[in-house]
């Protein structure tokens, strides 16, 4: 009996070191992706130090870069959480006595659940305010300037922002649940404070994503109609890049009469902008004329009938979660407790609804990203290559982190997936809440749908509002294309 027990503790010590093993090594590749992905849209000039002061603020903004790129990094993990289940539930349901695949358990998805809340609370309310603090702080007046200066004044900051949200927390609870049992709960901070805490962030994200998401799938036509070379149809893209070049050799001409005379330097900021417009413009229209025909007559309709099958998908997966949640209450997400990973399958279409279902899924992260950016609120956070201050990132990777993590909660509460949520995520109050998740679909449904047939009748309303002469009271809020209409030679617009 005791060599069984040894033998017993050894098998579970081995499968433990194998898990820890098995997460440092995702999360060794996420942190490079993210490192990488930070340094391409980081400020370069921040990286130069000269002397002492500037010296400082390169290992303060150094030790920012690598929070945010742990930040980052958390937010892929939560990401590629219901894939890597989803994907994990398929191989043990296909090969349940593999030896190669022993691996691949469900204690082991269990924990990456479980690290993956942790390291968000971590971030979310220690880190990312940790590195603000810190780039932002100088020291306290009268005391000695330095990083043991900043760092004080940083835990300082996070001290009282602290005692902040206690307060709040206190002030909501008392509102909304005023109960002695509810508020003695609140003095145990693990257990109950900062689940619930992170309960009331994570719903937060779920009505970000519910405001961005919608917008993101319809400006997905947008920009990826950008990248991609649109259709040649009674075009004459001769004729374009010869006006485009007349264009341009005008606004050179003017650009040099501007700089040879003092009196007008103050337009010259003015005619690089045109000049940087119509360039651009010309090498749209250059690189149309040189793509091939496939590209531009086969490539560009199939992509967008992707994106068009992929949110008429979800919007149907949306809609049949609505019939199950008005016929049957056990379709509220739940959370698992149970490690029984593959012991059966999603849904009776077996690997191809998983495939489908971690599409959609990633098509509607990138598409809340896509969204948040779009819109104005945010779009100061926009990042830039090679121009993105750290200010910017960090708020950028808080913005992620908040989405990310709320993106498994979402996709359970819209039907995209039957997977139940583990860990932490599965024991937010909110999600036993029959009207909030019903409310939460049919705001999705709805407002998705008046996105995609704002976006496709923005045409036709522009249209009629050019033929009823309304078009100069700007009523439609729909960006205008910049080679719709070109300005000729002489300054007169010309039509193409």
């Amino acid at each position: 009996m005791e060599e069984d027990d040894v033998s017993i503790r050894e098998q579970n010590f081995h499968s433990q070191v194998r898990e820890y093993i098995i997460c440092f090594l995702l999360f060794a590749v996420l942190y490079i992706v993210s490192y990488f992905i930070i340094t391409r849209y980081k400020r370069k000039t921040e990286l130069s130090c000269t002397d002492d002061h500037e010296d400082e603020d390169a290992i303060v903004n150094r030790i920012s870069l690598y929070l945010c790129t742990f930040t980052l990094a958390v937010s892929g993990g939560a990401v590629l959480l219901l894939p890597f289940s989803i994907v994990s539930n398929e191989i043990l349901l296909s090969l349940p006595k593999n030896y190669y695949i022993q691996w691949l358990n469900g204690s082991l998805i269990h924990g990456l659940w479980n690290l993956v809340s942790l390291f968000s609370n971590l971030c979310l309310f220690v880190l990312m305010p940790f590195a603000y603090f810190f780039l932002e702080s100088e020291g306290f007046a009268g005391s000695k300037k330095g990083i043991k200066a900043r760092v004080l004044e940083t835990f300082v900051m996070l001290f009282l922002l602290g005692l902040l949200i206690l307060g709040i927390v206190w002030v909501a609870s008392a509102f909304i649940d005023n109960d002695a049992a509810s508020m003695e709960s609140l003095y145990d901070l693990w257990e109950f404070y900062l689940p619930y805490l992170y309960s009331c962030i994570s719903l937060m994200g779920g009505l970000l994503l519910l405001m961005c998401t919608p917008v993101g799938l319809s400006r997905m036509f947008t920009v990826v109609g950008q990248l991609l070379v649109k259709p040649t149809i009674l075009e004459d893209l001769d004729e374009q890049i010869y006006c485009i070049q007349l264009q341009e050799e005008a606004l050179e001409r003017r650009l040099n009469g501007v700089t040879s005379n003092s009196h007008f330097q103050g337009n010259t900021q003015h005619l690089c902008k045109e000049l940087d417009s119509v360039r651009n413009q010309r090498n749209k229209l250059e690189r149309r004329k040189k793509a091939s025909g496939w590209e531009k007559n086969l490539l560009y309709p199939i992509v967008m009938l992707i994106l068009l099958a992929g949110t008429t998908i979800s919007v149907f997966l949306v809609a049949l979660n609505i019939l199950y949640l008005l016929v049957d209450e056990t379709a509220l997400p739940k959370g698992s407790a149970e490690r029984g990973i593959g012991n059966t399958s999603l849904s009776t279409f077996g690997v191809v609804r998983a495939v489908v279902e971690i599409i959609l899924m990633f098509y509607l992260m990138v598409s809340s990203v896509v969204g948040f950016f779009s819109l104005r609120v945010f779009e100061g956070l926009t990042p830039r290559k090679d121009d993105t201050t750290m200010t910017t990132i960090i708020g950028c990777c808080v913005s992620i982190l908040v989405l990310s993590s709320a993106l498994p909660v979402m996709s359970r509460t819209l039907g995209i997936t039957r997977f139940d949520l583990l860990g932490d995520f599965g024991r937010f109050n909110w999600l036993g809440n029959f009207y909030i998740v019903l409310s939460y679909n049919l705001l999705f449904a709805v407002v998705t749908t008046l996105c995609l047939v704002r976006k496709f009748t923005s045409a036709v309303r522009e249209a009629l509002l050019k033929a009823l002469g309304l078009d100069k009271l700007n009523l439609s809020n729909s960006p205008s294309d910049p080679e719709s209409g070109k300005l000729s030679v002489n300054g007169h617009q010309k039509t193409l």
